[in-house]
């Protein structure tokens, strides 16, 4: 696992979104389509903005598969995970390969058309966050590092639900649905390349567990520095409680 720390989350955005879109237009090239996961929230706002505004990019060879959704929300309502890769992600690059998760649906049988879905062939490339519980899509802690599904039924904890609010999503906790369709932890994992990013101080404290800390369920985005190939992109303010033994490993965005 590579950690690379910039001087702000515009500078982060930047970056990632241009290593993403090479990524795009390389797996394009080599093998005529590329399969990637995409999350959503609040901390991916700025990317996805300067990736859907690349130029070169063949959108219509993209695959894209849905990290989670909250089960019972309609598309239509602002916090729905569908609608905001709609808004931000398809639309805007008018990608028609697409696997979203109804949440409206029977998530049993979302879960089996998507899974099936998913497991035609490899992933090629993953876009994730971190809650500031620490959570890798909706795998709350204790997070199931054990489950082979490609997806599953989570319950959302307090902390989770109330982050959601803090960001505007909800204008109360008990607005905020209490379960969710996950991606699991061993799917994320099974892809390639995974970009991880984590920009603002509210995600310090998880960042500074969760790549320091115990590889544990309780820290669920610890399992990425089990992966080969993941990348995290922090900037000043969510690396701001690493130890410095782990931030001169880290690589710096020249001032």
């Amino acid at each position: 696992m590579l950690i690379k720390i910039f001087h702000d989350k515009r500078d982060l955005a930047r970056a990632v979104a241009e290593e993403a879109a090479s990524d795009i237009r390389q797996s394009i090239e080599q093998q005529g389509r590329i399969r990637i996961i995409a999350a959503t929230g609040a901390a991916q706002f700025e990317f996805l903005e300067n990736l859907t505004a690349t130029s070169g990019v063949d959108w219509q060879q993209v695959e894209l598969f849905h990290l989670d959704e909250y089960i019972g929300l309609p598309a239509s309502h602002p916090a729905s995970f569908c609608r905001f890769l709609l808004d931000r992600l398809i639309q805007k690059t008018g990608i028609t390969k697409h696997f979203l998760l109804n949440g409206e649906q029977n998530p049993a049988e979302v879960i089996r058309q998507t899974g099936q879905a998913l497991h035609k062939a490899p992933v090629d490339l993953a876009f994730v966050g971190i809650g500031e519980n620490g959570h890798l899509a909706f795998n709350d802690p204790p997070a199931d590092f054990e489950t082979e599904e490609p997806y599953i039924v989570v319950a959302l904890d307090g902390a989770c639900r109330r982050q959601q609010v803090g960001e505007g999503w909800f204008s109360a906790l008990e607005e905020v649905p209490q379960r969710a369709i996950s991606m699991s932890v061993r799917q994320i994992l099974k892809t390639k390349k995974i970009l991880c990013i984590v920009p603002d101080a509210r995600k310090a404290e998880a960042v500074a567990e969760c790549f320091e800390g115990e590889i544990s369920p309780m820290a669920p985005a610890s399992i990425l520095r089990t992966h080969q190939n993941t990348t995290v992109y922090l900037d000043q303010q969510s690396s701001a409680r690493l130890r410095p033994a782990t931030l001169a490993l880290a690589w710096r965005c020249p001032e």
